[in-house]
């Protein structure tokens, strides 16, 4: 009794002082705070002449304003525009200055909670990320990654480097900072984000007539009597300047048609064969030129006398969107098909490039002018206009490529190390399924197992970032209570296939998969138990009455961190650093000497106690555990024997799974299958070596 006394008091002891580092690790972890929403002081801050901040407007918009008082474009925070939430359940939130064209002026980080960034790298890699959106416009193809190939070749799509260890993180941002710059551009960017430019398609071909062409609303017209010119003068000087307005005030003065020949299918409809030629053929005709047939059928005239062929016509103007459509004559002389009304005719060109858009609508507008007195005349003028587009069939659109869905991306960018690990796992999971006494009873088993552990440090956890976290549990559990999308969960698709293989296992197996083959931590304090045999560290078993209350600890801890992320989110970042996940798995150790010291602390006691964070500490471990709970079988072979009289088994557990009377605890099984070598062993199971010999227990 004294030694077993003795024994448990230096258990504690140990505990004592590892929980004692723990705390002020938290201590000065929670230190560090959290941003709040900036006052407008604060935003103005980010505002660099020559601009400053304007008003406010709804939805915290600000106006961003230039030197010359014009409104040059806005700034925005991104919480309230779009609060994607991040891996802690919290957005990431960004300044954004975003100009009237949609070019971003500049991206900064106000705040976020992204575990991996707040105490694991720091936050200097995810200000380089940020910084990157700088002099983009949120119309290109922005992606995160690497080119495939020669995917980057002549591409448009627009790299940006991620963080090796942090791909989900950025991916949040990303999605969050285009989310919310769309939304602004949508509501205050007229314009923002339009179709690519649309060009004839050469290869359509139809059988079209001038009838047809009419009937359709493929040609526009507009037309103006006599009368209307008059009446448009009426009141001024230059109402009695046109005599023969008013001797035929129903005759035309304007009989306007407009029509774009761009495509083949209409310029045959309307020119004679040798025209077509000419037009297809005129070399001052760019690719990028858009050929606009004008006619006047009224005495109008199109043009004034002192117009110079292939200039711009000096009554004719044309508009999109409320913006000048330049407008240019072709210089060309051309024939109609007959029945096409009007002998006054001109092409007009004008380049897509500078945003025509033929297919939407814009407006062309006639100017007519009057003349009063004879020696320097006053000139008047008045302008009549006509709305057209061209039908879409017509055309094409060099669309640009849609950027990858950010899921897709982040599966293409870990394909290699996601082939490497659902092979792992399709070998795995079938062989403790189908084969786990075979395996268990292989004379090199201890041998095997420690190799794939060390793949699992090596691979899943050092190189492919697969740590699972409390961390992914409650912010789903915030997600689903908020009623937030869980789309983070795709942005890991490494990580996330761990976790959809260990639900599944849940009812197989319970808790015993991943905490015992899958988890890095779990790993490593497996090797720090035999290093610790080999150096002959005293081991310590830890006594049925104190490892009954021990095993409920990480209950209280999961209990506390829940609490803590629906009551107070603002302390969860650094009361989850119970785990040390982050210190020993994703920054390789690298990180404030507080949760070194917390991690190795853990390592070294294990070394001494068998996995001691994961029986009595992990959230994470308590959480597994409920698939002790949910397990469809018993999948550990037990015989009348075990337990009474034989405690073989329970004896040789390190995790003290086993009850006294010999039945299994799956809420604490780790699955190492130690029992299931001895079970099957007739040189060690009491009840198959007596069998052997002829006796019965």
């Amino acid at each position: 009794m004294e030694e077993i006394h003795n024994r448990s008091r230096e258990i504690v002891g140990v505990l004592a002082r590892h929980l004692a580092c723990m705390v002020t690790a938290l201590v000065f972890a929670m230190s560090a705070g959290n941003a709040l929403e900036l006052e407008r002081t604060e935003a103005a801050q980010y505002i660099q002449p020559p601009y400053q901040l304007g008003d406010l407007l709804d939805g915290g918009i600000y106006e961003l304003i230039n030197l010359d008082g014009r409104v040059a474009g806005y700034a925005f925070e991104t919480t309230p525009l779009a609060p994607l939430p991040g891996f802690s359940g919290a957005p990431i939130n960004l300044f954004v200055i975003l100009t009237l064209e949609g070019r971003l002026i500049d991206v900064d980080l106000v705040s976020h909670n992204e575990p991996i960034f707040v105490s694991g790298l720091g936050e200097a890699p995810f200000q380089e990320f940020i910084a990157q959106y700088k002099g983009y416009s949120i119309t290109d193809s922005l992606v995160i990654g690497v080119p495939y190939g020669d995917e980057g070749s002549g591409s448009s799509l627009v790299y940006l480097d991620g963080v090796t260890k942090a791909t989900a993180s950025v991916r949040i941002a990303h999605e969050t900072l285009l989310a919310a710059a769309f939304k602004v551009a949508r509501e205050k960017i007229e314009g923002i984000g339009g179709r690519a430019a649309a060009e004839p398609n050469l290869d359509h071909a139809e059988q079209l007539t001038w009838d047809d062409i009419v009937e359709e609303g493929l040609v526009g017209r507009r037309l103006v009597t006599n009368r209307e010119v008059d009446d448009a003068f009426a009141d001024t000087i230059w109402a009695d300047d046109d005599e023969l307005a008013k001797d035929e005030p129903d005759e035309p003065y304007l009989d306007l048609w407009v029509v774009d020949i761009g495509p083949p299918a209409i310029a045959e409809a309307i020119l004679e064969p040798d025209s077509l030629v000419q037009l297809r053929n005129f070399q001052e005709l760019s690719p990028e030129d858009e050929p606009i047939l004008v006619i006047d059928a009224g005495r109008h005239g199109l043009v004034t006398e002192d117009f110079v062929r292939n200039t711009s016509p000096d009554l004719i103007t044309a508009s999109q969107d409320g913006l000048p459509i330049s407008l240019r004559d072709a210089d060309l002389d051309i024939e109609l098909r007959d029945g096409i009304p009007g002998e006054v005719a001109m092409v007009l060109r004008t380049d897509r490039r500078l945003g025509f858009d033929p297919t939407g609508d814009w407006s062309l507008s006639v100017r007519a002018t009057r003349e009063h007195g004879s020696f320097r005349p006053e000139i008047g003028t008045v302008d009549f206009a006509l709305t057209h587009k061209t039908d879409e069939r017509f055309f094409i659109r060099d669309e640009p490529p849609e950027p990858v869905p950010v899921w897709r991306q982040a599966m293409q960018a870990r394909s290699g190390d996601l082939v490497v690990l659902a092979g792992g796992l399709a070998a795995l999971v079938p062989l403790l399924l189908f084969g786990q006494s075979r395996f268990a009873g292989y004379r090199h088993y201890t041998a095997v197992r420690l190799l794939i552990l060390a793949g699992v440090i090596g691979f899943v956890g050092w190189w492919g970032q697969g740590q699972l976290s409390i961390v992914t549990v409650l912010g789903v559990m915030r997600g689903l209570f908020e009623g937030q999308s869980l789309s983070f969960l795709l942005y890991d698709p490494f990580s996330l296939l761990i976790w959809a293989v260990v639900l599944v296992t849940f009812l197989v197996w319970g808790r015993g998969f991943f905490c015992g083959w899958m988890c890095p931590f779990g790993a490593m304090q497996e090797f720090m138990h035999h290093l610790g045999r080999s150096l002959r560290f005293p081991q310590i078993r830890v006594p049925d009455r104190i490892d009954r209350w021990l095993v409920k600890l990480k209950y209280v801890i999961l209990a506390g961190l829940v609490l803590l992320a629906f009551v107070a989110p603002g302390y969860l970042d650094a009361a989850v650093e119970v785990e040390p996940f982050k210190t020993a798995v994703t920054t390789f150790f690298v990180r404030e000497w507080y949760f070194v010291l917390y991690c190795v602390g853990l390592l070294v006691l294990s070394t001494m106690v068998f996995k001691g964070f994961c029986r009595y500490i992990c959230p994470l471990g308590a959480v597994m555990a409920i698939g002790g709970f949910l397990r469809i079988r018993d999948w550990i072979p037990r015989r009348d024997a075990c337990g009474s009289p034989c405690q073989l088994c329970r004896v040789k557990c390190n995790y003290n799974a086993i009850k006294p009377t010999g039945g299994i605890r799956y809420d604490e099984c780790f699955q190492c299958l130690d029992c299931v070598t001895i079970h099957d062993d007739d040189a060690r199971c009491v009840p198959l070596v007596l069998a052997k010999r002829g006796r019965q227990l």
